[in-house]
């Protein structure tokens, strides 16, 4: 495994992405979507998560988060597995059309890897990068943020439900986050500290 996107401080905060396997578009359905929230308001009350910003699109997510226990790599071990476990439960259980052609990508995937069982749910990688300093922990956030908007989904970030902005801009949100440092919105609608 690559050395640069290791998670090498466990106490720190850091950017992630988790990425479905064969960029399968998952989350288009909001059953799937509400699983990983799920996953995150139970590690942040039982297990530590800290989470400070994220965005759930079609076949991926970006968060930034840290462990309060200093184990992330142990979290995000678990929450991948837990979510991995409940989505391919609810694509076999659930009214789902595309439920033949995902078993099959997602069993494909878990072939060519030894150490996988029947299913492979999310790529290995978690893209790990570690936030260095308030302008880059803003950075990220925005690229976060503006996901949606640079998919064509809304216009405006704050409106995109699956993410934090709309907490950034103090609208609440589907999940509570931890808030990083001093925020200042200005009137072209840009977050910097």
């Amino acid at each position: 495994m690559s050395q640069g996107y290791q998670i090498i401080n466990q106490s720190a905060i850091h950017y992630l992405t988790f990425q479905v396997v064969d960029w399968v578009d998952v989350f288009s359905r909001q059953i799937y979507r509400d699983i990983v929230l799920d996953s995150f308001r139970y590690s942040q009350k039982e297990k530590g998560l800290w989470l400070y910003s994220y965005v759930i699109m079609s076949n991926h997510i970006h968060l930034i988060a840290a462990s309060k226990d200093g184990k992330l790599s142990d979290l995000i071990r678990d929450i991948k597995k837990f979510t991995a476990a409940k989505i391919l439960k609810a694509i076999e259980t659930e009214p789902e059309s595309r439920r033949e052609w995902m078993l099959k990508r997602f069993e494909f995937a878990a072939r060519s890897k030894s150490n996988m069982t029947s299913s492979q749910f999310w790529t290995h990688e978690n893209h790990a990068v570690e936030i260095f300093s308030d302008k880059f922990f803003f950075q990220k956030a925005d690229y976060i943020h503006q996901n949606p908007v640079r998919a064509g989904i809304v216009a405006k970030a704050e409106d995109y439900l699956y993410s934090s902005a709309s907490n950034f801009w103090d609208k609440g949100g589907l999940i509570d986050i931890e808030y990083y440092g001093t925020r200042i919105i200005d009137t072209n609608r840009n977050i910097t500290f």
